[in-house]
């Protein structure tokens, strides 16, 4: 993954890290995984209680991410607030066992996390902003929505793959239980520090190969020149 100039300006304090897996068989393990998530789900809405999820210290930070690049936080919610909000409610399920797993970790480690099959990406994942004219079908979706001006988005050579930041993923590269290669991603804001990071990065490529099979690269790249880029 490249994450571009235009993204490190506007925040230099991001920590960007990817477990790339490679040879998965993303239809192992699938009780496994759905179990650990529901097991998951009952932690985490139960030391959330009745607290206001907007102001949660680990969505915070995000909601003030999101108005540095001009959209509400209120409407485009990070996935780390939707995901919380989802598994307070009880209308978070399972999907398949990447998809599972990462929200097994995510939930967690309080942590936004994402994927992406290498196989459906055209040329390079880049985290950038956008033009605003960049062609983006949303999971589940049929039609364009492009991504507002200036907006954080990930994207390859046919469009967007993830619309404001981590907002929305894309349909066309979504993983499926026909997914053996993917890219996981996993974001950190201030306060959150790299060892935190490190864990979560860790735990999330641990599980995937010892339930799913194949291999998992760890990287995370910071905007310091010492910093894998």
């Amino acid at each position: 993954m490249i994450v571009e100039d235009a993204f490190w300006s506007l925040f230099p304090e991001a920590m960007i890290g990817t477990v790339t897996v490679r040879g998965v068989d993303n239809r192992a393990a699938a009780e496994i995984g759905g179990q650990w998530l529901a097991d998951q789900i009952e932690i985490t809405a139960a030391a959330l209680g009745e607290a206001e999820i907007g102001s949660h210290p680990a969505v915070a930070p995000w909601r003030a991410a999101y108005q540095r690049f001009g959209v509400k936080p209120s409407k485009t919610r990070s996935s780390i607030e939707s995901l919380l909000r989802s598994a307070k409610a009880g209308r978070l399920r399972s999907i398949n066992p990447l998809v599972d797993l990462y929200n097994v970790v995510s939930l967690k480690h309080l942590l936004p996390c994402g994927g992406e099959d290498l196989d459906r990406l055209a040329g390079d994942l880049r985290l950038t902003r956008a033009a605003g004219d960049e062609p983006f079908v949303p999971l589940g979706g049929i039609d364009n929505e492009p991504p507002p001006p200036g907006a954080v988005i990930y994207r390859d050579d046919l469009g967007v793959v993830c619309s404001c930041w981590n907002w929305r993923e894309a349909d066309r590269t979504k993983l499926t239980e026909a997914t053996t290669d993917a890219v996981l991603v996993i974001e950190a804001l201030p306060p959150i520090s790299r060892a935190a990071l490190d864990a979560a990065l860790n735990e999330l490529a641990a599980f995937v190969t010892t339930h799913l099979g194949g291999t998992a690269a760890v990287e995370i790249a910071t905007s310091r020149e010492d910093g894998p880029r």
